[in-house]
């Protein structure tokens, strides 16, 4: 093999990039491998992630009589929910949560709170509109004391898979 070919002796050519297992050669943009999302670990770091709030939300059903699964079999409205819930934890929530910060602070978390009982119903409302199952939730009590037990749950559950 020529150095060209980011083989010779464990040194990369031009515009590749020295890994452990060889050279990993980038595009004309820059980017490193081959640009996909799976390649990137982005779309395996979302499944795990998704994995983990589908487990955090089975016990929230599970243990709370005021989050009712729909759907047949109850198991597909606990997935159509944490796909959502999962969504909206990556892509709006963290936007929402710095912003409302200072107004968090000042009501001493009530805010979060009320944040978090929007994106649970908005994850319900997505879910049971678009695929015609998900989680109901029956009041923001419910959601509050769901919402712990999907953080206490989640944090276990992502420790152990290493998420």
């Amino acid at each position: 093999m020529s150095a060209r070919d980011g083989q010779d002796e464990g040194r990369c050519a031009y515009r590749d990039y020295p890994t452990r297992g060889g050279c990993v050669r980038s595009d004309v943009m820059g980017r490193r491998g081959c640009g996909t999302a799976w390649h990137n670990g982005v779309m395996s770091s979302f499944l795990s992630r998704w994995l983990v709030v589908f487990i955090a939300a089975g016990v929230m059903v599970a243990l709370l009589p005021g989050m009712t699964p729909i759907g047949d079999p109850p198991v597909a409205g606990v997935a159509a929910f944490a796909f959502f819930m999962a969504i909206i934890n990556a892509s709006i929530k963290p936007i929402v949560h710095m912003l409302a910060l200072p107004f968090s602070i000042l009501s001493f978390g009530l805010v979060a709170l009320i944040i978090n009982w929007l994106f649970m119903r908005l994850a319900s409302w997505l879910a049971l509109s678009i695929f015609g199952v998900g989680v109901v939730i029956q009041g923001f009590l419910w959601s509050v004391v769901g919402s712990l037990i999907m953080a206490v749950v989640s944090s276990l559950v992502g420790g152990i898979i290493g998420d």
